[in-house]
C-alpha cells in the first residue's frame, strides 16, 4: 500500500470523545500509586500530605469545570460500574454539550479563518463570515452538481415496482465511508480512532474482505445516497473513497444519504408500500413489521438477525425463500451489500431503511397511511 494518505482531504485530526473511566480496579491502582508517591516523598524527607502550590487560574478553571461536569452528570464516587441506563444518560448529556461546544467552536473558527484572509492592517466591520461565504458561493454556483430529489427517487422506485424490475437504493454515511477508507485512503489506526461505533454498525476493523464486498456493492448499486455534510468523516472521506475505487459521480445515481427519512417526510414512502408485498430485514425486523402492519402494510416475512457481515450469507439465503415486491433493510453497514445483492441476484427492489426503523418503532416518527 503506497497511497500517500496525507494527500486526501480526509486526513484531518478528528474529534475524539474522552472516555470516563469508573472501574474499581483503576481506583485501587490509584490508591497504590498514592502509597508509592508517599514512600518517595518520605525518602526525600518530605511529607506526602504537604499542601500543593497554588495552581494557575487556567488550571483552577479547568478543575472547577471538571467538578461541575461531574456533579451535573451525577457521577458516583464509589468506583462502581453502573447500569446501561446511566451510561446512556451520560452519553446523551455529553452529546448535547459536545454539539453546543462544537457549533460555537465552528462559528469562532470561521471568523478566525476569515480574519486570516484579510489584507494586513485592515478590518471588515459589520460583515460576518457567513455573509462572506454566501457572497463567495455565488462564484461557484456553476460548479454545483445536482442530486436526485426524493420525488425523483420515488418515481424510480415506483417504476421498478410496477414493471417488476430490480432496483437497489443504498446509503453511505460515516460508518460505510470509514469501512471503505481503512487501509486505502486512511491509515487503519486513524479509521479505528474515528469510528469507535463501527463494531455496533456491523464491521470490526480491520476487515478487508468486508471492505471489498462493500466497495463492489457500491459500484453495482442503482441509487447511492451520499452525505451532505462536509465534515472530515463525511464528504471529507466521500470523494477520496470514490476516486480510490474508481466510482464516478453520475447525477442519475446519487441522492442524499438521508433519502430514507426524506421519503417518509415527504409522504412518498406510504404510497410506495401500499398494496405491495414487503419483506423486512434486520435485527429489529419483527417490531418494525408490527408497526407497519398496524398501518395496513402487507408484510410477507421478516429476516433476522444480521449481526455484521458474518450474517450476510445467511440473511440472503433466508431472503430468497420469501415472496416479496420490496425489501426494507435496516442492518447497519451490511445493508449496502444486502440491498445490492437482492436487486442483482433476486431481481427485486431493495431500500436501505437505516435508523428510520428505530424511529418508527420508538414512536418518535409515525407511519400513517391516509388510504389505509
Amino acid at each position: 500500500m503506497t497511497r500517500p494518505y496525507h494527500t486526501t482531504a480526509a486526513f484531518v485530526p478528528l474529534r475524539k470523545k474522552a472516555a470516563l473511566v469508573r472501574s474499581a480496579k483503576r481506583r485501587r491502582n490509584g490508591v497504590r500509586a498514592a502509597a508509592r508517591s508517599g514512600k518517595r516523598h518520605a525518602r526525600r524527607g518530605r511529607s506526602p500530605w504537604r499542601k500543593a502550590a497554588p495552581v494557575s487560574h487556567r488550571r483552577r478553571r479547568m478543575a472547577d469545570f471538571s467538578a461541575a461536569h461531574t456533579q451535573e452528570l451525577n457521577l458516583p464516587d464509589t468506583g462502581e460500574i453502573r447500569d446501561s441506563r446511566t451510561d446512556q444518560a451520560e452519553e446523551s448529556a455529553y452529546a448535547k454539550g459536545f454539539d453546543a461546544g462544537y457549533k460555537a467552536g465552528a462559528a469562532t473558527g470561521a471568523e478566525e479563518e476569515m480574519a486570516s484572509l484579510l489584507p494586513p492592517y485592515t478590518i471588515l466591520p459589520g460583515v460576518s463570515a457567513k455573509e462572506v461565504m454566501e457572497a463567495g458561493l455565488q462564484r461557484f454556483l456553476p460548479r454545483l452538481q445536482p442530486l436526485l430529489k426524493p420525488e425523483e427517487v420515488h418515481v424510480r422506485l415506483e417504476q421498478s415496482l410496477a414493471l417488476k424490475k430490480p432496483l437497489s437504493v443504498v446509503r453511505l454515511g460515516d460508518g460505510e465511508l470509514l469501512a471503505l477508507a481503512h487501509d486505502t485512503v486512511l491509515p487503519l489506526a486513524h479509521a479505528k480512532a474515528a469510528g469507535p461505533f463501527l463494531t455496533r454498525a456491523g464491521i470490526t476493523l480491520p476487515d478487508y474482505e468486508a471492505r471489498e464486498r462493500l466497495a463492489e456493492a457500491v459500484r453495482g448499486a442503482d441509487i447511492i445516497g451520499i452525505p451532505a455534510s462536509r465534515l472530515p468523516t463525511y464528504q471529507g472521506l466521500l470523494f477520496p473513497v470514490l476516486r480510490y475505487y474508481g466510482i464516478g459521480h453520475d447525477p442519475h445515481r446519487f441522492t442524499i444519504s438521508t433519502i430514507n427519512y426524506a421519503l417518509h417526510e415527504h409522504r412518498l414512502l406510504q404510497p410506495l408500500l401500499r398494496n405491495r408485498q414487503v419483506l423486512v430485514i434486520g435485527n429489529k425486523a419483527e417490531p418494525l413489521a408490527e408497526v407497519l402492519s398496524a398501518s395496513g402494510v402487507h408484510i410477507t416475512g421478516t429476516v433476522a438477525p444480521v449481526n455484521g457481515f458474518r450474517d450476510v450469507p445467511g440473511a440472503l439465503a433466508a431472503t430468497a425463500q420469501h415472496t416479496f415486491d420490496i425489501a426494507l433493510v435496516a442492518s447497519g453497514i451490511p445493508a449496502v451489500v444486502i440491498c445490492q445483492t437482492i436487486a442483482a441476484e433476486l431481481g427485486k427492489v431493495a431500500l436501505d431503511f437505516g435508523h428510520l426503523a428505530d424511529k418508527l418503532i420508538s414512536g418518535e416518527l409515525t407511519y400513517d397511511d391516509d388510504a389505509s
